[in-house]
């Protein structure tokens, strides 16, 4: 179908032939047919093109507390969805069969920016999430719903681990009025070992989001028995997200659950 050739942004070519995705700080290099980490942005050709483009995982209807969000729209509906693939690797996640799936022919349906923004007028919601998996690998997607939806004053939510290039961090958060923002840990080393990903660029996303956007930015911590919950790790968390983002901004601490 013609979504599935969607073109993607964020990359350039290298010297070698390949193709460097610049969308997250992995920096996917692809040969033909190759698939970034993320699995949904595919190098065909000579281009990089996002496969989950009008696409979905799954629609439902949540009140926006569950996102979490506290302050922004509270007792309001949120219409949520995601697609398929990721850009982390936790070992801890529990959307697992979402995120790594690699079945996208089978598990998506098409749903367009503008069904989308249309199915949550008609069900009254306020905004709509990108929630599920996270919506940095399906950024132009989400972009191009976040524009659907504002032309009918429904508000843009999205649900993330904050891992993102700073010119596709740009673009995308401009078009998003709410932020929650999974600080997974605070410290490199759990960064790397249970999501594959490193510390500094969420950090550097949460400092962009606070100082040079107009976002609502909620943060959330999940606490795992063990790996990033010891006194030292919580306080430093704290202090550097009062510091840095300042006391105003919310932080939830969620439980784990070995499901």
């Amino acid at each position: 179908m013609k979504e599935a050739f969607y073109p993607g942004r964020y990359w350039h070519f290298l010297d070698d032939g390949r193709i460097q995705c610049d969308l997250c700080p992995r920096n996917c290099r692809l040969h033909v047919d190759q698939r970034g980490a993320c699995f949904v942005r595919q190098r065909v050709g000579d281009q990089m093109i996002l496969t989950a483009y009008g696409r979905s995982s799954g629609f439902c209807i949540d009140p926006i507390e569950k996102k979490p969000l506290n302050h922004f729209y509270p007792g309001t509906s949120v219409l949520s969805f995601g697609t398929a693939g990721c850009n982390l690797a936790c070992k801890f996640c529990q959307n697992w069969d979402i995120s790594k799936s690699h079945e996208m022919e089978t598990l998506a349906a098409v749903a367009g920016p503008e069904a989308i923004a249309k199915a949550a007028a008609d069900y009254g919601c306020k905004s709509v999430a990108f929630t599920y998996n996270d919506p940095v690998i399906f950024a132009e997607y989400a972009m191009d719903v976040a524009d659907a939806c504002h032309e009918r004053g429904i508000k843009t939510v999205a649900v993330t681990a904050g891992y993102m290039g700073a010119e596709a961090r740009r673009d995308f958060y401009a078009k998003m009025d709410a932020a929650n923002v999974d600080l997974k840990g605070f410290t490199d080393e759990f960064y790397f070992a249970l999501t594959g990903a490193r510390l500094q660029p969420v950090l550097e996303t949460l400092t962009y989001l606070k100082h040079e956007t107009a976002v609502w930015l909620e943060i959330t911590t999940l606490l795992i028995p063990g790996k990033n919950d010891s006194n030292e790790e919580i306080r430093a968390e704290a202090r550097w997200i009062a510091k840095e983002l300042g006391c105003d901004v919310p932080l939830h601490f969620t439980a784990f659950h070995p499901d």
